[in-house]
């Protein structure tokens, strides 16, 4: 089933997410109604609180960037009660989007190497290392669980030429291509 995507300015985005047990009431549909709402929206991550559940899980599905970079290999997890253990490299900027904030990009700095634990939809442990494109949509998605939003990462005057946009979306006059829910009830 296709969910509502939570829109800039709803609280639950701005909340930190709590971990989940292995007896989390039907957490498969739950996943399954997550992806492909995802793909619905066109997306290559999405967590939780974007669907406006505040607990500790997101996907990622960067194999469709595999056609653009040849030696790209993307990856398709869920990602269950993760914690990022380490950011290491240097930080790279590279221009960032988000389904809950439609036609905002921006570009955000962000180390290119991740070491993250989690656990899968089985709740099978895992400690994993990622490196450039993964590394990003991971951190981005891990925000998320963080209670972050891109926008906040952004330089000064970025974040300047974009509030007026941002109002916007908070009071629900953006157009996207998926459905939303706004903070401002009156929409």
């Amino acid at each position: 089933m296709i969910l509502s995507i939570y829109g800039y300015g709803h609280p639950v985005l701005k909340k930190v997410a709590t971990a989940i047990d292995k007896d989390y009431p039907e957490l498969e549909t739950l996943l399954a109604n997550m992806w492909e709402t995802m793909y619905n929206a066109s997306g290559i991550g999405i967590a939780a609180p974007q669907i406006g559940l505040p607990i500790r899980i997101f996907l990622v599905d960067s194999t469709v960037a595999e056609e653009d970079e040849s030696e790209f290999k993307g990856i398709k997890k869920a990602f269950i009660n993760a914690e990022i253990i380490e950011e290491n490299g240097k930080e790279e900027p590279m221009e960032e989007g988000c389904l809950s904030i439609p036609d905002v990009r921006g570009d955000v700095s962000r180390p290119p190497i991740v070491r993250i634990k989690y656990v899968d939809e089985n709740f099978v442990e895992h400690d994993e290392i990622y490196t450039g494109m993964n590394a990003r949509v991971i951190q981005h998605e891990y925000d998320h669980i963080e209670g972050v939003l891109f926008t906040e990462k952004l330089k000064p005057l970025k974040r300047r030429l974009i509030k007026r946009k941002l109002e916007s979306i908070k009071k629900g006059k953006v157009r996207a291509e998926y459905r939303m829910k706004f903070a401002d009830k009156r929409r």
